[in-house]
């Protein structure tokens, strides 16, 4: 399996040499920058597996990083994790209401952040790798497009599969109407946002069979999330 490819945006050149010089230790890819329109260009140049993104940055802020690069079909999917010299519970929330999946506060040891780090490709490298994926009861095949739950298979069209996908690369994740919109159909895309209900709707009615429970918890005035 191929090293997994992280994108490193910090402007402490100190902090930047450390965490490049532990990462590559750990047999990642790394790139890093220390400016915010930089990070943009390099993930839309190739996509990384994730990244590791300071809040206060030179040029383009972190949030607005993180933001851009949620909008782009590109890279909507990419995890990020912020690093932050802010502590208030408001910053944390902005900073994850923005995109970013995880959040760690400076001063942080390399070691936790390593951990972190660990933590998320475990969860995507599945999907990377184009093996199955697996949620509960849920087992997904990316390659041979099939999906099947307590070992039944299922049938599901092409969007619901596309959406479920979606769901199972970040289980617990809860997901706003917007952010399914721009990560199954795409930034751009015309389709309104209730359509996104009617293929929730859909999918339920797909993946829940004879007493089965239903794996998909609407969060109010929040999203969707797919039970892990």
């Amino acid at each position: 399996m191929s090293a997994a490819k992280l994108l490193l945006v910090e402007d402490d050149p100190a902090l930047s040499e450390l965490l490049e010089y532990r990462f590559s230790k750990e047999g990642y890819q790394v790139r890093s920058t220390a400016d915010g329109d930089e990070a943009i260009l390099l993930a839309r140049e190739e996509a990384p597996d994730l990244v590791i993104l300071d809040w206060m940055i030179e040029g383009t802020s972190g949030i607005e990083v993180c933001r851009r690069l949620r909008r782009d079909k590109d890279t909507a999917h990419v995890p990020i994790i912020m690093l932050t010299a802010r502590e208030t519970e408001d910053d944390r929330v902005r900073g994850l209401e923005t995109g970013a999946d995880d959040y760690l506060t400076k001063p942080f040891s390399p070691r936790e952040l390593l951990a972190r780090i660990g933590a998320v490709m475990r969860r995507i490298r599945p999907a990377l790798a184009g093996e199955t994926i697996g949620v509960g009861d849920l087992v997904l095949d990316p390659v041979a497009h099939k999906v099947q739950r307590g070992g039944e298979s299922l049938h599901l069209g092409p969007t619901e599969y596309r959406l479920l996908k979606f769901f199972m690369e970040s289980p617990g994740r809860v997901f706003s109407r917007n952010q399914l919109l721009d990560g199954v159909w795409g930034t751009g895309s015309d389709i309104e946002l209730r359509t996104v209900d009617v293929h929730i709707r859909r999918l339920r009615k797909a993946i829940t069979i004879g007493d089965m429970s239903d794996p998909i918890r609407t969060v109010r005035s929040a999203g969707y999330s797919l039970e892990a």
